[in-house]
């Protein structure tokens, strides 16, 4: 049950059966200082109302570059809350669809690499003969057919 909920039902209780808003706390399980907390967080939706705008001009824009835009617009708001907004509002590119990224292809080889076969292994230091040794293959580029 949330906070709000639990304070209305402190009330309800404080009302109807005229007892002390700590005892009613205790009755309900609820503690008193939660009771008596008072957010201190700034109302956000003339933020969020700019990032959507700036968003729905500038599809392709990460919150990175939102950010940008806010700070210099003037905004004061760190990394991480615009990003937290950016998720909140569904925002979010899928990954690598960010303008400014693009996936190039791996350079063609012109002639194919030679397999090489080694063991590699280690060994733990003293008494204990703790080792292993694996196989490794690796296609070397250095060396041409």
């Amino acid at each position: 049950m949330r906070p709000a909920r639990k304070r209305e039902l402190v009330d309800g209780v404080c009302g109807d059966w005229s007892v002390s808003i700590r005892r009613a706390c205790r009755v309900l399980e609820f503690d008193t200082l939660t009771y008596h907390y008072k957010s201190r967080r700034r109302e956000q939706a003339g933020v969020e109302a700019r990032i959507r705008e700036i968003c729905q001009t500038r599809v392709r824009y990460g919150y990175r570059r939102v950010h940008v835009l806010l700070r210099r617009e003037g905004w004061e708001i760190n990394m991480k809350k615009t990003h937290r907004i950016y998720r909140g509002l569904g925002l979010q590119l899928p990954k690598g669809e960010a303008a400014g990224r693009s996936v190039a292809p791996p350079p063609a080889r012109t002639k194919p690499g030679r397999w090489t076969s080694s063991t590699t292994s280690w060994r733990q230091g003293g008494r204990s003969g703790f080792s292993w040794s694996a196989p490794l293959e690796v296609i070397h580029p250095y060396y041409w057919c």
